[in-house]
C-alpha cells in the first residue's frame, strides 16, 4: 500500500506546473504621425535578437505604418521613417540594412497583431536591466523624443544614430541622446562643433579625425552590448563601411573632405590611417 502512495505522490508531482514569468516577443513603443513629414509610423521593440554584432539587445524599428519597408522604399515613403539620409536604398545608397529579413518580418508580426501597445505600468519590468538599440532599423528621430526619454529611464544602457540633425524637424534634444552621423570628415567637425557626438562609416585607408576613434567591433570584436560608447555623450566614432551593399559606399568624396581637412590643419598628426590600427 505504502508503495503504490509513493507511486500516485510521484505521478501527482510531476504534473504539477510551475509557474514561469510571462515572456514576451515585443511592443509597440508608438504609433502616430513621423516628427520628420507627418505621414503614419509605428515603433516596435523586439525583446530577442540573434544579432552577432549588437549582442543581446532590445532592438526598436522604426517602419512606416501599413505598407512594407521594401514598399516604403520604392515608393519613397521612406522619409517617414528614414528622413534625408543619403544611405537609402532608393537613393542607390550603400545602407547595410536588409529591408527584407528583420524589418519585413517585424512588419508583418505588426499587421499580424502580435506586437500588444507598451503600457508602462505593465510592461517596463520588461525593459529593466537591458540595453536598448535605438534604431535597428529607421531613424530615432523620425519618433517623438518623449518616448526615447521614457526608454533611456527604464533600460541600462543605449546605441543610437540619427542623420536628421539638418532636417527641419529635428529635435535638438537628440544631441546627447543619439550619435550624430556624418558623410564626411568636413561634416563631422561641424556637428562636433554644435556640441553632437559624430558617428561617421569609412573605408579601409580612410583616415581618423583628432578626437574620433574607429569602433571597437572592428579593432576587437566587441559587441555594442559590451560598449555602449554610441550614446550621444561619451565618443567621436568612425566605423568601417559593412553590409552587403558596403560597394555602393564611395571614400572619394570623403577622402577629398580629409584632403581638404588636412590641408587646413596646422597640426597632422590628427590625421592617421585606419589600416594602421
Amino acid at each position: 500500500m505504502q508503495a503504490i502512495t509513493k507511486k500516485v505522490v510521484k505521478k501527482l508531482v510531476s504534473k504539477v506546473k510551475v509557474k514561469r514569468a510571462p515572456s514576451a516577443r515585443g511592443f509597440i513603443l508608438y504609433r502616430g504621425p513621423s516628427i520628420l513629414d507627418g505621414t503614419p509610423i509605428v515603433v516596435v521593440a523586439t525583446m530577442k535578437t540573434a544579432n552577432p554584432k549588437t549582442g543581446d539587445m532590445i532592438q526598436t524599428f522604426i517602419l512606416v505604418d501599413n505598407m512594407s519597408p521594401i514598399e516604403a522604399s520604392k515608393a519613397g515613403a521612406d522619409t517617414a521613417n528614414c528622413g534625408n539620409c543619403r544611405l537609402r536604398w532608393n537613393l542607390k545608397g550603400p545602407c547595410y540594412v536588409n529591408l527584407g529579413q528583420a524589418p519585413t518580418a517585424v512588419y508583418r508580426g505588426v499587421e499580424r497583431g502580435i506586437y500588444p501597445m507598451y503600457d508602462p505600468e505593465l510592461h517596463s519590468q520588461f525593459f529593466n536591466d537591458r540595453d536598448l538599440r535605438m534604431g535597428a532599423y529607421g531613424d530615432p528621430a523620425a519618433v517623438p523624443v518623449e518616448v526615447w526619454e521614457h526608454m533611456i529611464v527604464i533600460t541600462r544602457g543605449r546605441t543610437g544614430y540619427t542623420h536628421q540633425l539638418m532636417h527641419q524637424g529635428f529635435n535638438k534634444k537628440f544631441i546627447g541622446i543619439c550619435q550624430i552621423s556624418a558623410d564626411s570628415p568636413k561634416q563631422a567637425l561641424k556637428y562636433q562643433a554644435m556640441g553632437a557626438k559624430t558617428f561617421r562609416v569609412a573605408k579601409e585607408g580612410d583616415g581618423l579625425l583628432e578626437g574620433e576613434i574607429q569602433c571597437p567591433a572592428d579593432t576587437h570584436g566587441t559587441q555594442c552590448k559590451d560598449c555602449l560608447l554610441c550614446d550621444g555623450t561619451q565618443a567621436n566614432v568612425a566605423v568601417l563601411v559593412h553590409g552587403a551593399r558596403a560597394g555602393r559606399f564611395k571614400s572619394s568624396s570623403i577622402n577629398a573632405a580629409l584632403d581638404a581637412v588636412a590641408a587646413a590643419s596646422t597640426d597632422k598628426s590628427n590625421l592617421i590611417s585606419l589600416a594602421q590600427l
